[in-house]
């Protein structure tokens, strides 16, 4: 026999010892694991044990705090001065219900409640009087120059007016735009122009914005019904609600 096949005689032999070797060891090693079984489950049961021990001493979990209220509170009533603010309906001496709006020409949601406001004053004629008051939002670049238009044409009794052709083309919105519509709704235009960029007519819309935040509005538009406020473009259904239950008041 040559020396390759003694190698591979002894290759053989060693490979048979090492299997036999490590068959040997993986017994005795799995037979050492099954003793140490049972020892593992206790400490385990033992363990949640002392777990469901801990979470039933810890304290129960705080409820999260309710958020805060964002602007004002629809329960309670709030002193809202009409003061000589545009208005229509019934005059102050009459109108059982005073109905103040916040609003901002250039939000469309402002747009979208118009006829509804139309739908009320037809409604309930000289028993309600629609108050109007300027909430130019920041983030409305264009509704500053539409409401010191409006408030130039208040000061020729032509609010409304100024008011409808502005909410009629937002997307529209301009200076020269609110000339024109001087021109058609008979304004002295030159006094026009000159009241909408005075100081006065600043004012005003700064005294209603300045309202508007003593009264916590941030929002448009938002609505004061002999008091209770009401946000948002709500249905004819939800005003006629509080109107309603002002009128049966007076009744």
């Amino acid at each position: 026999m040559g020396d390759s096949g003694v190698q591979a005689i002894v290759a053989a032999v060693i490979l048979g010892v090492c299997m036999l070797g490590g068959s040997f060891l993986i017994s005795q090693s799995l037979d050492q694991a099954a003793e140490q079984i049972p020892a593992v489950e206790a400490a385990i049961n033992s363990m949640k044990t002392e777990l469901a021990k801990a979470a039933a001493a810890a304290p129960a979990p705080k409820a999260a705090a309710a958020p805060p209220r964002r602007g004002p509170d629809p329960a309670k009533v709030y002193n809202v001065k009409a003061g000589d603010s545009p208005s229509k309906g019934g005059g102050a001496d009459v109108a059982k219900v005073t109905l103040i709006e916040f609003s901002d020409f250039q939000c469309p949601f402002c747009s979208r409640v118009g006829p509804t406001l139309s739908q009320i004053e037809k409604a309930y004629g000289q028993d309600v009087r629609i108050v109007f008051k300027h909430l130019p939002l920041a983030f409305h670049a264009k509704a500053p120059a539409a409401h010191a238009a409006a408030e130039a044409a208040h000061q020729q009794g032509k609010f409304w007016e100024m008011h409808d052709k502005i909410f009629s083309d937002q997307r529209g919105m301009s200076e020269a735009k609110y000339v024109t519509y001087a021109e058609e709704i008979g304004l002295d235009v030159s006094r026009f122009k000159e009241d909408a960029k005075s100081a006065k007519v600043k004012k005003r819309v700064e005294a209603d914005k300045k309202q508007a935040s003593v009264l916590g509005v941030t929002g448009t538009p938002g609505f004061f019904i002999n008091g209770r406020f009401l946000a948002g473009a709500k249905p004819f259904a939800e005003f006629k609600r509080v109107i309603d239950a002002e009128l049966a008041k007076k009744s």
